[in-house]
């Protein structure tokens, strides 16, 4: 399966409104009315699955705040067939502009096979929020494989490109340290550079070229994303 689905958003007479919003299954835009910019995301079948390639492109254009946030967690599971799916996101955000991308846990199953990309292309100005909670298998499950990429360019200058390849057998020790919930918080664009935090399971570290990355390691989801709010306020 492929599907590319795209949300458009702009200002007009100062409030955000939605110039394009296309839905395309499994990937359903849900507009929120009360909160003009705002998108709930909606997996409307058990997605991705081996083999599938879905795409989600979100642009922001000047002065618009566009939120993305995920309703339910996403099941990633092994097609008939040995094959690997993947899910890339697309931000491109206008001078003085807002994206946040909020999904719902991630959760690899088993025998999956899994790449997830995040490209975002950054006018000046313009902020970024992007939270990622990735679950490694379900309870007693033995995970598939995982692999993300985040890349960020701000005015055509890089500000963050990592990777990080997991599993295939077993998630090994050194990433995650015997927790299978890894979760992170990107945020670029911040007014002041936020100090470096450190915890027993969690940091914040500055980036070089603007914003920090966060990331938290944990049993279970709630208690990771927890540890990333507790960031998030102490920066």
């Amino acid at each position: 399966m492929k599907a590319h689905a795209r949300v458009v958003a702009e200002l007009r007479d100062g409030q955000t409104v939605l110039r394009e919003l296309r839905s395309v299954a499994p990937l359903i835009l849900v507009p929120q009315r009360r909160n003009p910019g705002t998108v709930h995301l909606v997996s409307s079948a058990t997605a991705p699955l081996g083999g599938d390639e879905l795409e989600l492109t979100l642009v922001a254009g000047p002065g618009a705040v566009l939120r993305v946030i995920g309703v339910a967690a996403s099941l990633i599971l092994p097609g008939h067939r040995p094959a690997v799916s993947r899910f890339t996101v697309r931000v491109e955000a206008a001078a003085e502009s807002t994206v946040e991308y909020r999904p719902e846990a991630a959760i690899v199953t088993g025998r999956a096979d899994h790449e997830a990309a995040l490209h975002a292309s950054l006018a000046s100005g313009s902020r970024l929020v992007a939270r990622e909670v990735l679950v490694f298998g379900r309870a007693g499950e033995t995970p598939g494989r995982l692999c993300t990429s985040t890349i960020v360019r701000r005015d055509g200058r890089p500000v963050l490109n990592q990777r990080l390849d997991i599993g295939g057998v077993q998630p090994s020790p050194a990433v995650l340290a015997g927790r299978r919930v890894l979760a992170t918080e990107l945020r670029v664009g911040q007014q002041d550079p936020p100090e470096p935090v450190t915890t027993d399971w969690a940091s914040l570290v500055p980036l070089a070229a603007g914003g920090s990355l966060s990331t938290a390691l944990a049993h279970d989801a709630v208690t990771a994303q927890r540890l990333l709010d507790q960031l998030d306020r102490s920066g």
